[in-house]
Order: structure tokens, then C-alpha cells, then sequence
């Protein structure tokens, strides 16, 4: 079986969600199958030492212009010219028109829930909003065509399959994993190291907010200042790549200006470096409105932080007993539940405890070894 991986942005220098998920896909494919062939199809970009051909691994750098054109036409072209027997895309789009059968990873329809029209395509970038109106014109068709579509958790499987009113045979749950690396360390050298490195201060909260609406900064921020109001603590809030201009229009909006000048700000930060930074914090916050399955909320547990993040979608089951759960439209659920972890070491302490053992349930190899199967499932219905 010669199986073709779309992985479009992997060779890119600042990796997010999608890319971390399908190139942790590809090492774990290389530990465990020795026998298929496999095709990565990379754009070309500058961090080529991430990924590394083997035996039965090939990587092909495609061009082709922007992703839309790249996807619908160099991506096929090339799956075909290779003879790939399936072609799997792992980032919620894929050629509409393709010879060779396709695997599609939906990470989640956020973009297509009317109720959720604000989050999706009321606020945030021009690109997120050109990304969000592509997706919502590609992802009903394919679902038509792909003849096995995985999604990251069972809240988005059945999202998804109500939403096209799907038959659930062809939709499949596999759950992301969690990195072999986050844990916790007693290593102080490597803790003065990234500490030294992104000039952190002795005490923070961290806290993974982007401009996307989903992810509640807004409200995030909002509790942050209350926290701080309330408690007269002076615990400063890390957060990562974000303009500083953004910051200030929210903390204006939220009656705080000041606010800003108590969130340190660190620019990218390299993935193998987000291990100290979450020993580091005091507090992991994650209270998104939506998310299809949330791999920091396991990245945090896993590093024996005190985690709060949302009641809603997939949240709960992700995080199963070893998270604190608010109801994100709350403000004073996110305020109330820092007070409660800083003021309360017992009761932060069990919460460690549980999210340690809920961690332990999930691994990249294990995603691995599920997709390899419906991959054998594809390639079977078709011979």
C-alpha cells in the first residue's frame, strides 16, 4: 500500500495545532510501520530538520502558490504522478477533485454552525476569515467524496455527523495524543534556561490566547484584571505571540488599561520549549469557547499544572476530572476558579494529581496506530 500524507505547512518555521498534530502522525507512522510506503507532500519552507526521510518514507517538496491552489492542484497532480493507493490530508481541507482516494481529517466545523457565527467569521485575522469562507466551500463537498473522515473527539464526530446528517460509519473519533517531553522537571538548569530565555518573570499565569475569536482572550483578560482587583496579587499573565497593540484595544475595552503592562509577552515560542514554560507558570488558563479537542489542555495536565478551561464541547471530555471546569460566557467562573487554586494548595494539589493520571490516556503512537488502521480499511474497500 503506498500511502500519500498531506503536509502542506510542516516544513514551516512557526508550527501551530494542525502541523504539531500531522507531524507527530508522521514520526509515530516511521516508529511503527515498516511495511507500506509513504509519500509526505511539504511545501517548501525552512525548517527541513523536523521531518527526515526513511526507508519507506518519502518526502516530496511541491510549489504551487498560495494553499488554495496548492491543495487543488499541485497536491493531486503530484499524489497521482506518485501512484499514492490513498492520499490523506490532515488539516480540515483537500483536493475536491482527486483520482486518488482520500482520507480526511475534519478537525472540527466551527465555520459551518450558524450559532457560532461570530466566533467564526467575527473577528480575527484576514487570512483566518479567507481560511474560514474556503473551508466552509470545500469541507461539504469533500465529505461527499472522502471515503473515511477522522475527527480529534466524539463532542465532533457527532457535530459533524448532525450537521451533514452523515452516516457515523464513515466518520471516526481518534483522539490526538500528547508529546513524550511534557513533563515535569526537576531539572533547574533547563528551567533557568527557557526562563533566561523569554525573560520570564518568577510568578505568572499562562495563558495560549490568540486573535481567533474562539479562544476568548477578551474574556480571559477580563478575569485576569478581576483576579487582580480581587486579590491584590500581582501575578503577572504570559502569553505568547501577540501584538501588543491588540492587547491594549482589549484592556481598553475592559475598563483596564493599565492591564497590559502586567502581560509579558514572549513572542514564538519554539514547541520543545513550551515544556518549561508550563512548569514555570503558577496556573495553566484554557477557557475557549470551543474546541475540538484542546492537546495544551493534556500538554499542561501532563506537566503537573493546575489547568482551568471550558464546560463546553470538547473540554470536558478531554480533560476528564483533572481540569477546572467554567463556563467560558462567565467571567466570574474563570476570576472565581484562580482564586480558588492560588488560595487553596490542598485543593490544587488533587487537581495536579488527576490531571497527571487523565494525561496518561493518551499518546501520539496510539492515534497512530488507529489511523493506520482505517487507512488499511480505505485500501481494502477499494481491492
Amino acid at each position: 500500500m503506498k500511502i500519500g500524507i498531506e503536509g502542506q505547512r510542516l516544513f514551516r518555521v512557526k508550527k501551530h495545532g494542525m502541523d504539531m498534530v500531522a507531524l507527530e502522525l508522521i514520526k509515530n507512522l516511521q516508529l511503527i510501520d515498516h511495511e507500506n510506503e509513504y509519500v509526505i507532500f511539504v511545501k517548501p519552507d525552512e525548517d527541513r530538520l523536523c521531518l527526515e526521510e526513511t526507508s519507506n518514507f518519502k518526502i516530496v517538496e511541491l510549489g504551487g502558490g498560495p494553499y488554495p491552489t496548492w491543495e487543488q492542484i499541485a497536491l493531486p497532480r503530484a499524489a497521482a504522478k506518485e501512484k499514492c493507493d490513498i492520499l490523506h490530508c490532515t488539516s480540515n481541507t483537500a483536493p475536491i477533485i482527486s483520482s486518488v482516494p482520500l482520507v480526511l481529517t475534519l478537525h472540527d466545523i466551527i465555520y459551518m454552525e450558524s450559532s457560532n457565527i461570530k466566533l467564526a467569521f467575527g473577528g480575527g485575522t484576514a487570512y483566518q476569515r479567507f481560511g474560514n469562507i474556503y473551508r466552509k466551500y470545500v469541507v461539504p463537498r469533500l465529505l461527499k467524496k472522502s471515503k473515511a473522515t477522522i475527527t480529534v473527539s466524539e463532542f465532533e464526530k457527532e457535530r459533524i455527523g448532525e450537521f451533514f446528517k452523515m452516516e457515523t460509519s464513515r466518520l471516526h473519533a481518534v483522539y490526538n495524543g500528547v508529546g513524550t517531553y511534557f513533563v515535569p522537571i526537576d531539572n533547574q538548569d533547563e528551567l533557568k534556561r527557557v526562563k533566561d530565555k523569554y525573560d520570564l518573570p518568577d510568578r505568572f499565569f499562562f495563558f495560549l490566547g490568540n486573535t481567533v475569536p474562539k479562544k476568548n482572550t477578551p474574556g480571559t483578560l477580563k478575569a485576569f484584571s478581576d483576579f487582580r482587583k480581587q486579590t491584590g496579587e500581582d501575578i503577572p499573565l504570559v502569553m505568547l505571540d501577540y501584538e501588543k497593540a491588540d492587547l491594549q484595544k482589549i484592556a481598553d475595552d475592559i475598563g483596564d488599561p493599565d492591564l497590559v503592562k502586567h502581560i509579558h509577552l514572549t513572542g514564538y515560542v519554539v514547541n520543545t520549549d513550551l515544556p518549561a514554560i508550563y512548569n514555570l507558570c503558577e496556573i495553566f488558563l484554557y477557557p475557549s469557547f470551543r474546541e475540538s479537542f484542546g492537546i495544551p489542555i493534556l500538554e499542561a495536565q501532563q506537566c503537573g499544572v493546575p489547568v482551568i478551561t471550558a464546560n463546553t464541547s470538547s473540554m470536558p471530555e478531554v480533560s476528564g476530572d483533572g481540569s477546572y471546569l467554567v463556563n467560558p460566557y462567565k467571567v466570574e467562573e474563570i476570576t472565581k476558579a484562580m482564586i480558588e487554586i492560588t488560595s487553596n494548595k490542598t485543593f490544587r494539589e488533587e487537581l495536579i494529581k488527576k490531571g497527571l493520571a487523565n494525561s496518561a490516556k493518551f499518546s501520539w503512537r496510539a492515534m497512530a496506530e488507529r489511523v493506520l488502521e482505517l487507512y488499511q480499511l480505505v485500501y481494502h474497500e477499494k481491492h
